[in-house]
């Protein structure tokens, strides 16, 4: 068994209730357990600005899956749960899972990187971090803290705990 952590995400209506709905569909799954999830933290859109704010959240999974089939059950929850892929990058969405880390394993695949390549620039992924682990090391990148306090002050701010 092996710890990763995921990223969960969304900007409509539905997408908090999503992110509770994907976690218990996660840990219902045979070779995955929920060990912990974070807050619900609100931001700013990031990449794609023009759109409506995004709830997010962290789960510290413990699975027995490879790092690339946790990733294919990761994307087959998000079209089960009504994902469309077919818009922009970085544009809205009802649910986006992201496998953040597995282990300490650092991979780049045309179709899988680890640790995610943006996370550690990402203060709606790292302050939920923090707030279950606030010792959390990055693989090959280093402190999470340290990497919050290098994210511009205002894009920090703005993230905040609504649940």
């Amino acid at each position: 068994m092996v710890n990763a952590w995921i990223g969960l995400g969304g900007n409509f209506a539905e997408s908090q209730s999503l992110l509770h709905t994907a976690l218990n569909r996660l840990d219902d799954h045979a070779s995955i357990t929920v060990l912990r999830q974070s807050g619900v933290y609100c931001s700013p859109a990031w990449g794609y600005t023009d759109q409506a704010d995004f709830v997010n959240a962290v789960a510290e999974l413990e699975t027995s899956l490879t790092a690339d089939d946790l990733l294919t059950v990761l994307l087959d929850l998000e079209i089960a749960l009504g994902r469309d892929r077919s818009g922009r990058r970085w544009g809205p969405r009802c649910i986006d899972l992201d496998l953040l880390t597995y282990q300490d394993l650092e991979v780049q695949t045309e179709r899988l990187v680890l640790p995610h390549p943006r996370m550690h620039l990402r203060a709606f992924v790292l302050a939920p971090i923090l707030e279950l682990e606030p010792g959390f090391e990055i693989p090959g990148v280093g402190s999470a803290q340290h990497a919050l306090e290098r994210i511009e002050q205002h894009e920090a701010d703005a993230v905040r705990l609504v649940e």
